[in-house]
């Protein structure tokens, strides 16, 4: 990189997606004091930076990003290093964020110039962290001159979306492909992605730490890593343990998107209908108790009939992360608006 560029700690800048302010490290997904309450797998989960994001302005012509992993794996057999360890830029477009450019991870040390030679517009950017890999550190690099860099304004309210391996953002090309930061930017404001891969089960010590959050919204679509049992068992609870802290914070419950070969192999189709029609009977309990402000979203047409979005028939490709985006954008729009 060049001698004449000045680095800033990406801490100096707008950060979003963080939950919690009680933090190990600043990049953590759960409050420390979480430690000793989840499992060993949920808490080292919890270390992966997914949905954590920066925002800052600057005139600079040239951007370039330091950052340090916590993880050596930079990648997975089913999903590229660009997305598990990976860091991706957006700009503010007058048509809505564009993206710009992705940092490739190269081994637990990275630095990377994004973009140079760029017109010196003074502009707003957002800067994804890895999804499936945590970050001891992030810095920004901007030319030493009288170019500027500087927080973007802090935007009000949020949306909790706690989940499984899909919600963490297996399998995106990139961070700021997966359905939770479409989500964001369509939405225009801060997501927070407690995905959790494997292990979004409702377990109600779960339930007790997220409903500390106060968010605008709860997004609850945990069915790919349950059974019938489970749901019929935990979903329940797990709601009335966010009402007794949030009393009226509307929750959404989502059905489990439907196996791209479950056309074919009928064990996957008998595993979606007999989670969808518990996560049915647990809702109609939560509505015949009167618990208020419950939605629910079914999950037939979160992927595709044509089976091109997925990479092994469950996580979604960036094409499947779209069009679930497309799915959960008028209902969570809906909910938000009664909410005004």
């Amino acid at each position: 990189m060049r001698e004449d560029t000045t680095w800033y700690d990406l801490g100096e800048f707008t950060i979003e997606g963080r939950g919690f302010e009680d933090l190990f490290s600043p990049y953590d997904r759960l409050p420390s004091n979480a430690r000793n309450k989840v499992s060993d797998v949920i808490w080292n989960l919890s270390k992966d930076s997914a949905g954590i994001c920066a925002r800052f302005v600057s005139n600079a012509s040239s951007l370039s990003v330091r950052w340090n992993l916590c993880k050596d794996r930079l990648e997975m057999p089913h999903m590229p290093a660009t997305g598990v360890s990976g860091i991706d830029l957006y700009v503010k477009h007058e048509k809505g964020w564009r993206w710009v450019a992705v940092g490739q991870p190269v081994g637990v040390e990275n630095e990377v110039q994004l973009f140079e030679k760029a017109e010196p517009f003074t502009r707003e950017y957002l800067l994804y962290l890895p999804l499936y890999n945590g970050v001891e550190s992030v810095s920004l690099g901007i030319p030493t001159s009288t170019e500027k860099i500087f927080p973007a304004k802090k935007r009000n309210g949020s949306i909790v979306f706690y989940g499984t391996s899909i919600t963490h953002g297996a399998c995106a090309s990139r961070p700021g492909t997966c359905h939770v930061a479409l989500l964001g930017r369509w939405l225009n404001r801060p997501v927070i992605n407690l995905g959790f891969s494997g292990n979004g089960k409702m377990e109600p010590e779960i339930g007790i730490i997220i409903a500390d959050i106060k968010t605008d919204l709860f997004v609850i679509d945990c069915l790919p890593n349950m059974n019938a049992e489970l749901v019929m068992e935990r979903l329940p609870d797990f709601c009335r343990i966010l009402r007794s802290k949030q009393l009226h914070t509307p929750i959404l419950l989502v059905e489990d998107r439907t196996y791209a070969d479950a056309f074919f192999c009928l064990d996957r189709a008998k595993v979606n209908q007999s989670n969808r029609a518990a996560l049915g009977r647990a809702y109609s309990v939560l509505k015949r108790e009167g618990l208020d402000n419950v939605h629910y979203l079914q999950g037939n047409n979160l992927l595709g009939i044509d089976g091109e979005d997925t990479v092994d028939g469950s996580h979604p490709t960036d094409l499947g992360f779209l069009r679930q985006a497309k799915v959960f954008f008028p209902a969570i729009q809906e909910i938000l608006l009664r909410q005004e």
